[in-house]
């Protein structure tokens, strides 16, 4: 019984898994948290989480091999990627490595949890391309090519041609969609 509402959050930012802990807690989730590939591989050795949300970013690494990770620990397990770095690519990865669903940054805990209630894909949902402004198109490339150079801010500012100090000033902005 007690895993039936087991989550683990895999998420780097402390002030953000923090949050989302406090939430989902008095959504009544036993929370656990993990930072890391290694402190996720640590946790799994005791424990065993229904749930999950995997911050797609961490540190230098990446959450797919968390993704990867839990769900070769269980493949029943319901995983949510939540990412500010969203991507076709990672998109389609993170699904064939295993997550059930991929949310963009900024999802709340209402988010999450209806995506872990989801179970099936939805035919119905629309084709017709969202609106977008052309900071958010800057945005999503410089993202792309951040991941595509391993998260690399030289060699992205490198390939985006651009100064690495001007790359690392448009990072620190939060992006408003």
């Amino acid at each position: 019984m007690e895993n039936d509402r087991l989550l683990v959050i895999v998420e780097d930012d402390q002030d953000f898994a923090r949050t989302l802990k406090r939430s989902f807690e008095r959504r009544g989730y036993a929370v656990l948290q993990a930072d890391s590939h290694a402190a996720l591989v640590d946790l799994l050795s005791v424990r065993k989480p229904s749930y999950a949300v995997v911050d797609l970013k961490l540190g230098t690494e990446s959450g797919l091999l968390c993704v990867q990770t839990l769900h070769a620990h269980d493949p029943a397990m319901t995983i949510v990627v939540l990412t500010g770095f969203a991507s076709i690519a990672t998109a389609v990865e993170a699904i064939k490595l295993g997550a059930s669903h991929y949310l963009a940054k900024p999802s709340n805990t209402d988010d999450i949890e209806a995506a872990f209630a989801r179970t099936a894909g939805d035919p119905s949902t629309p084709l017709a391309p969202r609106a977008t402004s052309i900071k958010t198109l800057e945005w999503e490339h410089i993202h792309e090519v951040l991941k595509d150079s391993d998260f690399n801010i030289s060699e992205a500012a490198r390939r985006l041609g651009m100064h690495r100090r001007t790359l690392a000033r448009k990072l620190a902005k939060r992006q408003v969609s």
